[in-house]
């Protein structure tokens, strides 16, 4: 916990990123004397990656707000059931039910630029004779699709710097849905891909619900919106204490 008593925010970046797209909220939660870790996923497995995080969390002392961004959110969602969490708050994000993929989500949307502007690459597996596949967005449209509205120098260093997710992260299914005991807030990005998913996850999971007009990023595209929602997470937790 921070020194002000206040629980510490944990900010879960997406697949394609890195903590690091999280640079224009984390200055403003410090400033507010907010403790703050933005730790960097695997991008390996879904329950591979909350286990990961599940680890960070229980390395903070106090009560946490579990923050995620895309496919963070399907990561929060199981690492969300560690004791000392406390909120979950989901930032364009996949809101999981107990069983579901993010496979089985992402078949509700009609949308197929995402998917079609995949690209594999093969990496190594550990003690295996056969490749994984990963994925990143191709380099030339991923500002158009996921990052309209940030600035074009930006979007383009995000471009050649992404953080892939390995192909196997959409298929595994979430053991347990944390927000069926934890309150959540959810953030819809209007402009995204698919808002109708994030819109549909938020609902089923009886998340406080806000919409803004925002590309995939909505950590850079929109950060005072993004931090308002994280800061009344953070007020209603401490006032539970």
């Amino acid at each position: 916990m921070s020194e002000s008593g206040k629980p510490t925010v944990v900010l879960v970046h997406g697949a394609f990123a890195d903590a690091s797209s999280y640079a224009r909220v984390i200055p403003e939660l410090l400033a507010d004397g907010v403790g703050v870790v933005a730790p960097a996923l695997p991008n390996r497995s879904l329950l591979g990656d909350a286990a990961y995080l599940a680890s960070v969390v229980r390395a903070i002392p106090g009560p946490v707000v579990l923050v995620g961004h895309s496919y963070g959110g399907a990561v929060i969602t199981v690492a969300g059931a560690e004791d000392n969490v406390r909120a979950l708050v989901y930032l364009a994000g996949f809101a999981l039910e107990e069983g579901e993929s993010l496979n089985d989500m992402l078949s509700r949307s009609s949308d197929t630029r995402l998917a079609s502007a995949l690209v594999p690459w093969s990496f190594p597996v550990e003690g295996s004779a056969t490749p994984g596949t990963e994925l990143t967005v191709a380099v030339d449209r991923f500002p158009a699709l996921v990052a309209a509205d940030v600035d074009p120098g930006v979007a383009a260093v995000l471009a050649v710097s992404q953080r892939p997710v390995a192909a196997s992260a959409f298929s595994g299914k979430a053991p347990v849905a944390a927000w069926r005991t934890k309150p959540s807030w959810g953030m819809v990005a209007a402009a995204d891909l698919n808002p109708e998913v994030e819109r549909f996850g938020y609902e089923r999971a009886g998340t406080t619900i806000v919409e803004v007009d925002s590309s995939h990023l909505v950590m850079l595209a929109q950060p005072k919106r993004v931090v308002e929602l994280i800061r009344e997470a953070v007020r209603a937790i401490a006032e539970v204490g």
